[in-house]
């Protein structure tokens, strides 16, 4: 089969083109998305990473496209609809990093709530060591609140019985046999923003989760909480962080994602509104950005790898697993 491997970063490419011997395998460390499609445009297989946007017209452009392999959990980027039409099978990585992310997500919880980089700023500028400004607080005792328990969530719920915190837990789909295992409770959404002094994001981005905070129930949210966001930007309304972090309705934000992070990746794309708010939020001193890395570490982009080529060889043998439909 012809396959196209887009946004291939390191050893990738040696890695694809051993696993899949006896195909015809393109490798580009560009994105795709319909302002950039490769002039070879007669491929069975495309498989990309988030960076990428397979919308209608990427697809379209595809004649022989038969499977799109995304290299993540996350399939927001593409047009689940469009392929469906098209009879084109979808797949992802449906557990590569729930450690990885959780940990991450945990690791932006610590150097909010210990004031880790103001305190090596204070250091490094100065080269003294002074504690003004630099008071934290514990997590023993606290009260985290998951978004989504899934094998992320269910992760990060693990991680904080290691911190002896209190979880409540919020999914629409609860899962009663993980929260005995663990010995959380679910709640009402609402009822979790007010108990919860910490609030830790991991859901995929769909259309029912998007704008899970927003300006209408923002103000439901227990004063000085800090939020953490390691799933998707579009989670959370900006606009609504913001005003929460210039209120005090928010102490802090640890965010790995931005809504319409596109434009930070690709120049001239995304809403210019939501960038100047992302530019706003990057400037401020209770906000941590990174740029979307809670996955990325060796380990789970080996799994990664070896997964979508999994992915790749079973479709090819009429046996397809991980397969991705639209919903509702």
């Amino acid at each position: 089969m012809k396959i196209a491997f887009f946004n291939v970063r390191g050893d990738e490419e040696e890695f694809y083109q051993n696993a899949l011997q006896g195909n015809e395998i393109f490798c580009t460390t560009e994105t795709l998305t319909s302002e950039s499609l490769p002039e070879q445009k007669d491929f069975e297989v495309i498989s990309v990473f988030t960076d990428s946007k397979v919308d209608e017209l990427v697809i379209e452009a595809f004649p022989n496209l038969k499977l799109i392999a995304a290299r993540s959990t996350g399939f927001d980027h593409i047009d689940l609809k469009t392929a469906e039409e098209k009879g084109i099978t979808v797949v992802n990585v449906p557990a590569y990093g729930e450690t990885t992310v959780a940990e991450f997500a945990f690791a932006l919880l610590l150097a909010i709530t210990k004031r880790i980089l103001p305190a090596f700023e204070s250091v490094k500028e100065t080269e003294k060591f002074s504690r003004e400004g630099l008071s934290g607080f514990d997590l023993k005792g606290k009260t985290l609140g998951i978004i989504g328990t899934g094998h992320i969530g269910a992760s990060a719920i693990k991680i904080a019985k290691g911190f002896d915190m209190t979880v409540l837990a919020f999914d629409a789909f609860p899962n009663k046999e993980l929260a005995e295992s663990l010995e959380f409770n679910y709640v009402p959404l609402e009822e979790l923003f007010s108990k919860s002094d910490f609030i830790s994001l991991h859901v995929p981005f769909l259309p029912s989760t998007e704008h899970m905070i927003n300006q209408n129930n923002i103000s439901y949210i227990k004063r000085g909480a800090v939020i953490i966001n390691t799933s998707r930007g579009e989670v959370v309304e900006t606009e609504a962080l913001i005003h929460g972090l210039e209120t005090g309705i928010i102490a802090g934000a640890g965010l790995d994602v931005l809504e319409n992070e596109i434009a930070l990746r690709i120049e001239g794309h995304g809403d210019a509104g939501i960038t100047s708010m992302n530019d706003k939020l990057m400037e401020m001193d209770n906000v941590i950005v990174t740029p979307h890395i809670a996955s990325h570490t060796k380990e789970a982009m080996d799994r990664i790898k070896q997964t979508s080529v999994d992915n790749i060889k079973v479709f090819m043998n009429s046996n397809p697993q991980n397969v991705i439909k639209p919903t509702a």
